[in-house]
């Protein structure tokens, strides 16, 4: 198979939720590509316990230019201060909207705290980032790219995370109306959607899923027969962000090995 290269010189790009996992993968792929990354997060120090340097500070020793801002995506005013370190590099030219969190439970035991919990980072955080990347692209004048982590659970239902599903679900929505209403403006809004993703970590930190994906019960509902990994979500995050992808928007890419077509 041939070998795909992006080239993002010049432009800007932000990743929330960039020290570690997908985000990461996708904040040191658009490094290669030799964008200016801003990578967005509530911690600098990533949760892979091989990972020796920070993400920005990984782009930097390859040769990149990377800044770390600090930042819950859930408060406009901390998003605001991600772009205005975008700013300094010129603005923003794609927003990578992937910060998120997992909120799984039986459907009667469900908290009402941990429902809002989920919609604050999963929704809020990536209308609010949404909002805040295209105003700075209308601003400048300029086209650009946001592009979204949902899930394959934005239409796919399953067992212990209604409440996970429902928060990707609107992301689904999102997307597509946020699609509609800025292409006047010739930003595309797109997102990848996830499936059985292989991490160095899970949520609680205390099982590796890369140790379960050799696993049966992990890869069952997969064709493909494997897991996927950070840097599969990450080419379809270049790719969506990339002039390839100049006549879509609205849309969401399944990385998920097949899973949908069963």
């Amino acid at each position: 198979m041939g070998s795909v290269h992006y080239d993002f010189t010049g432009e800007t790009v932000i990743v929330t939720g960039g020290s570690s996992g997908i985000g990461r993968a996708i904040a040191l792929e658009f490094g290669n590509a030799d964008a200016a990354v801003i990578v967005a997060d509530q911690q600098e120090a990533p949760k892979e316990p091989d990972a020796e340097l920070a993400t920005h500070e990984a782009i930097e020793d390859s040769g990149g230019n990377a800044e770390f801002v600090e930042c819950d995506v859930s408060e406009p005013a901390e998003i605001e201060s991600v772009v205005e370190a975008a700013r300094e590099y010129g603005g923003v030219d794609a927003m990578i909207n992937n910060a998120g969190v997992f909120v799984g439970g039986s459907f009667t035991d469900y908290d009402p705290e941990d429902l809002d919990t989920g919609y604050e980072i999963n929704v809020r955080g990536m209308f609010v980032g949404t909002q805040a990347a295209a105003s700075d692209m209308i601003d400048r004048g300029v086209e650009g790219a946001i592009v979204n982590t949902a899930s394959i659970s934005s239409n796919l239902a399953q067992h212990g995370q209604v409440a996970y599903d429902t928060t990707k679900g609107a992301l689904r929505m999102l997307t597509r109306g946020a699609a509609l209403e800025l292409a006047s403006e010739g930003i595309r809004v797109n997102a990848t959607a996830p499936g059985q993703i292989a991490t160095e970590f899970t949520e609680d930190g205390t099982e590796s899923t890369q140790e379960r994906a050799g696993d049966d019960g992990f890869l069952k509902p997969i064709p493909m027969g494997r897991a996927g990994f950070p840097d599969d979500v990450a080419g379809a995050t270049l790719f969506l962000a990339s002039d390839r992808a100049g006549y879509t928007t609205g849309e969401l890419l399944h990385v998920d090995g097949g899973w949908l077509t069963c």
